[in-house]
């Protein structure tokens, strides 16, 4: 039978389990440094992550059925959160003319002000990152894409748009470096993108 990673017994005995206990602690910093934030500015975590996701990706992201595969809600839940900013005049929408229930969501002044300002409050997180070297910075990302790929192979993670999930990508073998075929270039740790704006799922 299998031990809860939480169980201090098994936890300080296994590597995983401590592995697993650590990014459970990160996740905490992330949550209480998104609630800061959010705090400041009255809005929810929610409406944070939404405004700093529209600050960053394209149009045909920028919708109520995209963002709730984002962040795995349902479409009734990113609905009332956009209208709850549209509210505070933090968006704007724009209807589509060949369906009017579909529509644009875009940023208003205000919105991408608060947008850009929230979109640091990682920057206690990334100190520490800084302070690592090369090798182990390149060797963290590759474990770290490894472990979100099988998080997104097993459902828990819906969308992706990292290297490792695009038709253009081409996995190392016989030594060589991973290749993307849109760009026609070798990708080396330093090229590889946990969220690429030309990224095309594979079916």
């Amino acid at each position: 039978m299998n031990e809860s990673d939480f169980n201090l017994r098994h936890q300080n005995q296994n590597t995983e389990s401590k592995i697993v206990a650590s990014l459970e602690r990160i996740s905490q910093a992330f949550r209480v440094l998104l609630w800061q934030e959010s705090k400041e500015h009255a809005l929810s975590p929610i409406q944070v992550q939404v405004l700093i996701f529209l600050l960053n990706h394209s149009d045909e992201k920028r919708k109520v059925s995209y963002l709730a595969d984002e962040f795995n809600m349902t479409k009734a839940t990113i609905s009332e959160t956009v209208k709850s900013l549209e509210l505070k005049n933090l968006i704007t929408k724009e209807y589509e003319p060949h369906d009017t229930r579909s529509y644009i969501i875009h940023l208003s002044q205000k919105g991408k002000e608060i947008a850009d300002k929230t979109s640091y409050f990682t920057k206690d997180i990334t100190a520490p990152v800084r302070l690592l070297d090369e090798e182990s910075k390149e060797n963290m990302l590759h474990s770290l894409f490894g472990i979100i790929r099988q998080l997104n192979i097993s459902g828990v993670i819906t969308i992706q748009r990292m290297c490792a999930t695009c038709v253009y990508f081409r996995p190392s073998e016989n030594g060589k470096e991973p290749f993307c075929k849109l760009l026609e270039r070798t990708l080396y740790a330093e090229d590889l993108r946990i969220d690429c704006p030309e990224h095309m799922m594979k079916v």
